[in-house]
């Protein structure tokens, strides 16, 4: 072995390159304070590993990369972990990076002759921030997607050429592919590069200059070899710790045990993915990540015109007066102003970030809460409905989570529905009605009790209650409705029902609509209620005196009626649809109508994402689906 390792040396001379490397004099000796730079080089080494990995199960396009993250997280073999410990540790390089300016401002390691190292290491935490900004964008999620164009809308700001310059880094003048493929080409290659460039240079001229001791005569001097190295290992020990906590911290442990037999640790452990990026879908929660939140604060401050002085001008001037450190430091009391100076740009930054956490987290301005909800259940019903499909197969994820109803149902409720109706007191999304309901209350629609309650009370406030405060076509509706026949009809008869009577009508509508989301109607129950509905009783009339029904070739009532709904079908998929298209037809409330037709205000798409979820009707996994 000595044979060849001097061979090796007498080659590469790799011995006087360890030995100035191991062995360089540490005036005063060896320090905790120094390690920060060599926790930084650790980090940066654990992302060029990490990400290399990563790159080679990554698809960087519009149309898979979502789907190639969802594999890393949910399938590659602890893939969750390493996409994990990718992710913790790009913040804390953020960290480490802060803490590392701090000690090299406090101790005037800045100064003579040392002021290109320190603007290195300004370069060096540009370069950082710029591959933090173009990470958060390749999962493809929503959140990425939408915080990356908060950010790169920034750009065109910038006098003259702002327009150009944001074209130019999303690649065009809309957010895809190209937006994509660029900023995955800077955060693997470009920026990459340059750090390491740059970092060669940094330790270059640190070993040309030594390190800067505060106080040198504290202690005798010794060598970087081995009271350094061990304090820079336990750093960055502690540092890949801090890391891994971070990766399993939230993780119930009740679960852990299951979602390991079951290959579900990507759902509880690593790294958040959200949903698929969806151009067409809202997204209120879109925020930048927390090291950048002390921008987007103060950019609320700087409204319209206005704004290129919170988002250029001013940081500018911040990040500007930081690189003349070294000139400051110079004068008489230059560099206890340069150590203030700092410590008030991170109290600035830390306060600007608290005062956004508060005003993200208002008691009385819940939305962005509500959007961040909504946005973790989009992304764990992606999850569920890629494993209900056993994979994703050939058709995108975004594609698979707008044809799903639990997802998509609240929002075509509340873009169509919720001028009128409201949805279990809300507008199908969970915010508050912008007007008090003016018709029936949905959310239960054609539900057991839904039916029972209708019939016992049709003029309730949760049904045609509402709507003798609303109007059509300018007149009001009055109470038409409210103090109407079928109104006048449950008064006079429902108390002479017998309760099997009653119970039977309502197995029977419920059997009209074929749903599988509850226990399906008892059939003794159910000819119990067809009679009724049919002959009626002694002390009560038949629902078929106004309303009509054909089962088949059976045809129960009159049908041909043009003043009162027929029920043929009531609740099902294809009732709910011809009723929104024709609500003024003549089987249905004619002239009697106050409701607009749809026909021509939604897509077929959305008749049947609507009609679905209004009768629960999506996929659930086994066991999950609620019973009525």
């Amino acid at each position: 072995m000595k044979t060849f390792l001097d061979w090796l040396d007498e080659r590469t001379g790799y011995k006087a390159i360890l030995h100035d490397s191991l062995y360089e004099n540490i005036p005063g000796g060896s320090r905790w304070r120094y390690v920060w730079g060599s926790t930084l080089a650790f980090t940066f080494t654990i992302q060029l590993i990490t990400g290399l990995v990563l790159w080679m199960a990554y698809s960087p396009s519009s149309q898979t990369a979502w789907e190639s993250v969802f594999y890393i997280q949910h399938e590659m073999q602890f893939g969750w972990l390493l996409r994990g410990i990718h992710h913790f540790t790009a913040q804390a390089m953020i960290v480490l990076l802060a803490i590392h300016l701090m000690q090299i401002v406090i101790d005037g390691a800045y100064k003579a002759p040392r002021e290109v190292n320190f603007w290195l290491g300004l370069i060096l935490l540009k370069i950082t921030l710029g591959l933090s900004l173009t990470g958060y964008l390749l999962p493809w999620d929503q959140k990425g997607y939408w915080a990356t164009q908060v950010a790169t809308k920034l750009a065109a700001i910038v006098p003259f050429i702002g327009p150009s310059i944001q074209r130019l880094v999303v690649g065009g003048s809309d957010y895809g592919h190209h937006t994509l493929t660029r900023f995955f080409a800077m955060h693997a290659g470009v920026l990459p590069a340059l750090l390491i460039g740059f970092l060669v240079l940094h330790i270059a001229v640190f070993r040309k200059h030594g390190i800067h001791a505060k106080d040198p005569n504290r202690k005798p001097d010794e060598q970087f070899w081995p009271d350094q190295v061990l304090k820079d290992a336990v750093a960055c020990l502690g540092v890949l710790t801090v890391v891994l906590i971070l990766v399993f911290w939230g993780a119930p442990m009740g679960e852990l045990g299951q979602a390991a037999d079951e290959g579900r640790l990507g759902e509880v452990l690593g790294a958040d993915l959200g949903a698929p990026a969806d151009p067409s879908d809202s997204y209120s929660a879109a925020r930048p990540e927390w090291y950048f939140l002390f921008l987007f604060q103060f950019l609320k401050y700087f409204p319209g015109e206005t704004e290129i002085w919170g988002a250029i001008v001013i940081p500018g001037l911040v990040f500007g007066i930081m690189f003349l450190m070294p000139f400051i430091g110079k004068w008489e009391k230059g560099h206890r102003f340069n150590v203030a100076y700092l410590f008030i740009v991170l109290g600035g930054a830390g306060l600007l970030t608290y005062l956004a956490y508060l005003d993200d987290h208002d008691p009385k301005d819940t939305t962005y809460i509500r959007a961040v909800a909504t946005a973790h259940e989009k992304s764990e019903r992606v999850v569920e409905l890629i494993r209900g499909q056993n994979g994703i197969g050939h058709q995108p994820a975004r594609v698979i989570l707008q044809n799903d109803p639990k997802t998509h149902g609240p929002e075509v409720f509340a873009r169509n529905c919720s001028a009128c109706h409201s949805f279990d007191g809300h507008d199908g999304t969970g915010h508050k009605l912008a007007e008090p309901a003016t018709a029936s209350d949905l959310g239960q629609f054609g539900t057991r009790s839904w039916i029972q309650e209708f019939i016992k009370k049709p003029a309730g406030p949760k049904y045609f209650g509402p709507t003798v405060n609303g109007s059509f076509n300018g007149k009001p509706i009055g109470s038409r409705f409210t103090e109407g026949e079928m109104a006048e009809w449950s008064a006079d008869n429902v108390p002479n029902m017998k309760p099997e009577e009653l119970e039977g009508v309502v197995e029977f509508l419920l059997a009209q609509g074929g749903r599988t989301d509850f226990t399906a109607p008892d059939p003794e129950k159910v000819k119990v209620g067809r009679n009724f509905f049919e002959n009626g009783s002694e002390n009560a009339s038949a629902c078929s005196d106004c309303h009509g029904m054909k089962m088949g070739d059976v045809v129960i009532g009159d049908i041909d009626t043009e003043y009162y709904p027929q029920l043929t079908g009531y609740g099902s998929e294809e009732w709910l649809k011809d009723f929104l298209m024709n609500p003024g037809a003549g089987r249905h409330y004619g002239d009697r109508n106050a409701m607009p037709s749809f026909k021509d205000r939604m897509t077929e798409k959305d008749f049947e994402i609507l009609t679905r979820w209004l009768r629960h009707r999506w996929y659930e996994p086994e066991g999950k689906q609620a019973q009525k």
